[in-house]
């Protein structure tokens, strides 16, 4: 495929999963104002399994349950499992924008967590872009006077999870596809087992479908972003993320009713700024290090 044409293809798989992943967060808010975490998160992963068992399958079940680096795997997907049962606990209570937005600071916080963690070094340019995010977050907390109250914490946990386990996959950009989503669901269905003692509510048919149908489509929402980063430059689609922002103001305005706040908007408007701004540092800084490496001309 052209260069050109996969670039375009990789736009729109990005674009694509992030609009499924937003139909995902109404989804996953419309059903846990009825039902639990943990049975929301059984019957979600229950479906994705069932639809991604042939891929399995195919690939060899073998090489699925003996990933490269399991112990790197296992922390990703321990993680992960933690982050959208928080998601799922935060979104119950606050609205859906206002939720977004503290999960699109996921960036900030792993360049922080970065140098903590790892020792990287983190430039002039990168600690200011930080400091902006900082600022939106602060700004963000407060956009229905829920400013740090027990859902506000919930999210911002939740998004600091989601940060650590960017950093874990940037180490695990082998591994194929099948297996990472593979391994996610799976989780996701064990932390549903866990927290599923603390409450049950029967669905009816039509909801069972609705929760059905909320695996299948995060599960599809994954694959196209994975894909999207395989076909193009991380620092061409990623930026196409934060329309995120922009569906979570549509769907909450258009399904909950939540208006979103000046407030949120700024917080929304300073994080998402900080975000690129960190994309761009990293794009230039890739940029350089290639001239760097290139051998001298004789």
């Amino acid at each position: 495929m052209p260069a050109r044409h996969a670039t375009l293809l990789g736009i729109a798989m990005m674009l694509l999963g992030i609009l499924l992943f937003s139909i995902n967060d109404v989804m996953g808010k419309w059903l846990v104002a009825t039902y639990t975490v943990g049975q929301v998160l059984v019957l979600r992963s229950i479906a994705a399994l069932a639809v991604i068992a042939p891929f399995v399958v195919r690939q060899g079940i073998g090489r699925t349950l003996r990933p490269e680096r399991p112990g790197l795997q296992v922390m990703r997907v321990a993680l992960g499992s933690c982050e959208v049962a928080l998601f799922y606990w935060a979104v119950s209570y606050l609205p859906l924008a206002d939720t977004m937005t503290l999960w699109l600071a996921a960036p900030v916080w792993a360049v922080v967590l970065a140098a903590l963690l790892l020792g990287e070094k983190v430039d002039a340019g990168r600690w200011l872009a930080v400091v902006v995010g900082f600022i939106g977050v602060a700004v963000a907390l407060n956009p229905s006077g829920q400013s740090l109250s027990l859902p506000a914490i919930i999210a911002l946990v939740g998004s600091v999870s989601f940060a650590i386990m960017m950093i874990t996959g940037r180490q695990l950009r082998g591994t194929p596809d099948v297996t990472l989503v593979a391994w996610q669901t799976l989780g996701a269905f064990i932390m549903g087992l866990i927290l599923l003692p603390f409450g049950w509510v029967t669905p009816s048919l039509t909801d069972t479908a609705l929760l059905g149908l909320l695996g299948i489509v995060a599960m599809v929402a994954h694959l196209c972003v994975t894909r999207s980063l395989k076909l193009a430059e991380a620092s061409v689609v990623v930026p196409y993320q934060y329309t995120l922002i922009v569906w979570a103001l549509v769907f909450g305005w258009f399904i909950f009713g939540d208006w979103p706040t000046p407030a949120m908007l700024i917080g929304a408007g300073l994080i998402v700024a900080a975000g690129l701004a960190l994309l761009l540092l990293e794009r230039r800084s890739a940029k350089l290090s290639d001239v760097l490496l290139q051998p001298e001309e004789i």
